[in-house]
């Protein structure tokens, strides 16, 4: 039983796990440049994916993209030109994390704004409670009564 134990153990140590679809033909030989590439790729969606960056990506698109990447940066291209290109030839859905502009601004604004209403609705709905509890109007006679009749056959 041990045995398999270990066996099992070193078979999913040596699993293969996911690793980026680059192929060697489309490395850069500069490694500088090679990783501005790599850090790029990791901010553009697969279009074909959509939730796979190019990077990790294997469908043709984003073999594409990422030879696209590499030309621009060839080319002398800062890594925000790279990928404003990108995003103005293939639209802002590219983008894994979009821009904060004013037509993202629900995108960005709307959990953060969820989060304070929630929080605020609790607030709220704890003080109500609160408040309640301390309202709450005392016992009537005839309620004292029938809670001593209740409680008195128990104690026994």
């Amino acid at each position: 039983m041990r045995r398999f134990a270990i066996i099992a153990l070193f078979l999913t140590v040596l699993a293969p796990t996911a690793a980026p679809a680059v192929t060697p033909d489309e490395m850069l030989k500069d490694p500088a440049l090679e990783a501005r590439a790599r850090n790029i790729s990791r901010e553009l969606r697969c279009l074909v994916c959509q939730n796979q960056d190019i990077d990790d990506s294997e469908a043709p698109l984003a073999h594409d993209l990422r030879v696209l990447v590499r030309d621009r940066l060839k080319k002398g291209e800062t890594n925000e030109q790279v990928i404003d290109y990108i995003a103005a030839r293939y639209g802002e859905f590219v983008l894994l994390k979009p821009r904060f502009e004013l037509r993202t601004l629900a995108l960005w604004g709307l959990p953060p704004a969820a989060l304070l209403a929630g929080v605020i609705g609790l607030v709220v709905a704890l003080r109500r409670r609160k408040k309640a509890h301390l309202e709450a109007s005392p016992l009537s006679a005839a309620e004292q009564q029938r809670l001593a009749t209740l409680v008195e056959p128990n104690a026994q």
